[in-house]
């Protein structure tokens, strides 16, 4: 996510379905309590966060 890929570029990188990528992309945005806010992209809030530690 952080390299700005696609939720399905990154189940095919890990040999995934799509929607388990989804469900993990979901679970981290949960554990980083991101909400779903108009006006801002949780997945740049999340690699944000990422590069931040």
């Amino acid at each position: 996510m952080a390299q700005g890929l696609t939720n399905a570029r990154i189940g095919a990188e890990l040999h995934v379905s799509q929607s388990a990528v989804e469900k993990h992309v979901n679970a981290i945005f949960d554990k980083l309590r991101l909400t779903a806010e108009p006006g801002y992209s949780r997945r740049v809030l999340a690699v944000l966060g990422y590069l931040e530690d």
